[in-house]
């Protein structure tokens, strides 16, 4: 055969475990894989020896704030981000930006801004807020591969900005989703329990990190699961619940699977590396809502990994200026939202694999294979097999790094991880075959990245 690029002597991570394999690379998807490869004259020759080839990530779960908010991040900067990670694609939340991804418009509009401007490959998720209900089946015509809702407010200021849901509207919405087969991923917090306890915790004068993360229990989102997994049952949804943080929201989900629903669940790196003590001990750049756990909590987390009760892992990548993390008046008014897409696949590999001995397969299906399959991506990218895109992750296992505020390619650099020692650190990315991240030097290609999802 002839190839465009050959990838050698790599310790391949494929569906059915690791092996010492050579990929063949044509018009940018793997044409073969073989222990050796001959008759690749012309082709150019990659040599990943000593080096674990991974399936690309594809994250899940990203705010890049387009349109309107670009200089929060933008796709330029977040893109290379994930690119540095061993990610070759992403999906682009519909909220932080104005206005948010709601109208077939909107979707179109921000469209237009990533357009040449990511460095790999993207889809933009539509939003289910009061008021849109009949411009779901048009975004789903339009091309988004799923809605997102939320049950709690998701924060930010001005005029047009996304709503969390009443329960009529998340009922109805969901009854319409369901109508035309698509997927609707909710953030589950219980809005009105988190808010009673925010206004007590502000009367009362507590403003720190431990009363933010009491103030979000675990009992709201366990209630808003419950209430979203009764309509699901109801209306024949299929749901995606983002970024779950205990344990027993895990154990809710999983109890549905096993009654049919169509369900899934992810989580997120920082539930799995950090603590609400590492949240005080950080300060606003670890905030996130649902809030950081327990150690207990997180160790029943890392359980429900183990047993497969997850079934992918995102970043929930969301930026801010440093100034609304440094300068706010209490820990409760910084903005709430951990960067961290540059780091997922590197974290999960070094505290999965290297320190608790997980399977390498295991965390390819958590960041590769299941979030491809569960949006519609699974003949074609999220795994390493003939036939599917050349999205390939090359990380250097015996490569432990202390991440340093400069090497973070976010347009903002403030992350909970630097100064963290991680185990390993990917080398290069290719995405579709083309080298869009190369450690230390510069990629072939920039803005190469291409919608996964045709816009009309």
């Amino acid at each position: 055969m002839v190839y465009d690029r050959v990838v050698r002597n790599g310790e391949v991570v494929m569906p059915d475990g690791v092996k010492r394999m050579d990929i063949g690379i044509r018009h940018g998807v793997i044409a073969e894989i073989a222990e050796r490869l001959e008759g690749a004259q012309g082709a150019t020759v990659l040599d990943a020896e000593g080096l674990l080839v991974m399936p690309g990530m594809i994250d899940a779960h990203v705010h890049f704030n387009e349109p309107g908010m670009g200089h929060w991040e933008g796709f330029e900067t977040g893109s290379a981000a994930l690119a540095a990670g061993g990610c070759t694609a992403y999906l682009d939340m519909p909220l932080n930006g104005n206005p948010p991804t709601v109208t077939p418009e909107a979707l179109r509009l921000k469209a237009s801004l990533a357009a040449n401007r990511s460095r790999v490959d993207y889809g933009f998720w539509g939003g289910l807020v009061p008021g849109n209900l009949e411009q779901l089946q048009p975004l789903s015509d339009a091309g988004v591969p799923a809605f997102k809702a939320f049950i709690s407010n998701p924060g930010g200021e001005g005029e047009g900005r996304f709503r969390e849901v009443d329960d009529w509207t998340l009922y109805e919405g969901m009854k319409r989703i369901a109508s035309f087969g698509g997927l609707l991923a909710l953030h589950a917090e219980n809005d009105g329990i988190t808010a009673a306890l925010a206004a007590a915790a502000g009367t009362a004068g507590r403003n720190g990190a431990r009363d933010y993360a009491a103030a979000r229990p675990i009992v709201a989102e366990l209630e808003a699961v419950n209430k979203s997994l009764l309509f699901a049952e109801l209306t024949g949804c299929r749901l995606h619940f983002v970024h779950i943080s205990s344990a027993a929201a895990v154990e809710r989900i999983a109890d549905a699977k096993k009654k049919g629903l169509d369900v899934t669940g992810e989580t997120c790196p920082h539930y799995l590396l950090l603590t609400e003590d590492d949240m005080e001990r950080l300060g606003p750049v670890a905030k996130c809502a649902p809030p950081l756990r327990s150690a207990d909590e997180q160790a029943a987390l890392w359980a429900a990994v183990e047993e497969g009760l997850i079934d992918l892992i995102a970043s929930d990548h969301s930026p801010c200026p440093t100034a609304l993390k440094t300068e706010a008046s209490s820990f409760f008014d910084a903005w709430g939202g951990i960067s961290g897409a540059q780091s997922s696949l590197e974290l999960m590999l070094s505290e999965g694999v290297i320190r608790r001995g997980l399977s390498l397969v295991a965390i390819a299906d958590l960041t590769a294979r299941n979030p491809a399959g569960r949006f519609g991506l699974g003949e074609r990218k999220g795994r390493i097999a003939s036939g599917y895109d050349a999205d390939l992750a090359l990380v250097d296992m015996r490569q432990p790094y202390t991440l340093q505020e400069e090497q973070l390619l976010y347009r903002h650099k403030h992350s909970p991880y630097t100064g963290m020692t991680i185990g390993c650190k990917v080398a290069a990315t290719l995405c579709r075959g083309h080298i869009v991240y190369r450690a230390g030097s510069e990629p072939e290609a920039r803005e190469h990245g291409r919608p996964m999802w045709a816009i009309r």
